[in-house]
């Protein structure tokens, strides 16, 4: 199979539906095309609220291979740039901080205020027809929501409403902003970004590869449901009281590479960052309620969860073993368990097809 065929793969109703072709995932030349036509024009989560609590705190995150600066403004809102002097490229911040009163490069010092505008160009007074006040930083979209913050570098980006539009509401009365970052833990595994997502978005291996969890979730009432930009898959709870709570496990997608495990008590976040053709990492972030109860569950559940990645990475890395073995063919998905699948093979679609265009 030639890996260039792979972006011509049709679109499919899921009961007719198969696996993306091999070349989506052993194709060398797929992840710089990707970092612009799916991680460039998606939102992309940068920071959570309590690294930009107060005015003049800042943080510069990596965003499909480019540094973004995120900044709390002193009225409150937040601001983001491109992490690039507009004089010769130099970086106007490196890591995290508080107290920024202006930017200034730290290559020539040049300086701009807080809303991206130039204030001063040192030396510069012999250059004709230079107009600091006309000189702005490029600026990104940023989106504070449930004490999350995300940011899109492209214009082609959907509106953020049409993105997370109806999560909040549905699961009502869990207000994830409440919730108190602990920790971040991230994995590197030995396999295709692609592959790491498609194997969250199914819980038609639990039963297999997670025997665990499989005591916990009900997999007789484990269901997934689609949505214009993420995907719901949504479980009862069961014999969970020691690890997760009572009540009900919500684990939504958000395209491309965002996931949000919603548990009683507590949030974990998971961004799928691609750092080579084979081989991506995964950061965790652990929220949890503060709260007496919360809180004895905290080291149980944190066991059970490193229990769950080592699993997950083994069978990620086997699938990309699999894959680059020469004999795979795509395979037909399942209808009942492979929703989510299909939904994100689909707006990868898209997207190369977009990119086409």
């Amino acid at each position: 199979m030639n890996p260039s065929t792979a972006t011509h793969d049709p679109e499919l109703p899921l009961d007719q539906a198969r696996a993306l072709d091999v070349g989506w995932y052993v194709d060398t030349a797929r992840l710089a095309r990707e970092r612009d036509l799916v991680f460039a024009r998606s939102w992309q989560l940068a920071a959570h609220q309590a690294q930009l609590a107060d005015p003049g705190d800042h943080v510069v995150a990596d965003v499909a291979g480019r540094e973004v600066l995120v900044l709390r403004h002193p009225d409150g809102g937040l601001r983001a740039f491109h992490n690039v002097c507009r004089h010769r490229a130099g970086p106007l911040a490196i890591g995290c901080g508080s107290g920024l009163k202006q930017i200034s490069c730290r290559y020539h010092g040049w300086t701009y205020t807080l809303d991206g505008v130039l204030r001063s160009a040192p030396e510069m007074q012999g250059a004709r027809d230079f107009e600091p006040g006309g000189i702005r930083l490029h600026a990104v979209r940023v989106q504070e929501w449930q004490g999350l913050v995300f940011v899109a570098l492209s214009p082609q980006a959907p509106p953020f409403a049409e993105v997370f539009g109806g999560i909040a509401e549905r699961i009502r009365p869990v207000d994830l902003g409440a919730l108190r970052f602990l920790r971040r833990v991230a994995y590197e595994i030995d396999c295709h970004w692609k592959i790491y997502v498609d194997n969250f978005l199914e819980g038609y291996h639990l039963p297999h590869v997670h025997p665990g969890l499989s005591k916990v979730l009900d997999y007789r009432a484990y269901d997934t449901e689609v949505f214009d930009w993420h995907s719901l898959q949504h479980s009862p709870l069961r014999e969970a009281a020691g690890i997760y709570g009572e009540g009900e496990a919500w684990y939504y997608f958000v395209y491309p590479n965002t996931m949000l495990n919603i548990m009683p008590g507590r949030l974990q976040t998971n961004c799928v960052v691609p750092i080579g053709d084979r081989r991506c990492r995964v950061e965790f972030d652990y929220y949890y309620a503060d709260d007496p109860a919360a809180r004895a569950r905290i080291e149980a559940g944190e066991r059970f969860s490193d229990e769950i990645q080592a699993e997950d990475i083994a069978i990620c890395e086997a699938v990309q073993r699999g894959l680059d073995s020469g004999v795979y063919e795509p395979g037909r998905l399942c209808p009942k368990r492979e929703a989510g699948v299909w939904h994100f093979h689909n707006l990868l679609r898209r997207a190369y097809a977009a990119g086409a265009a």
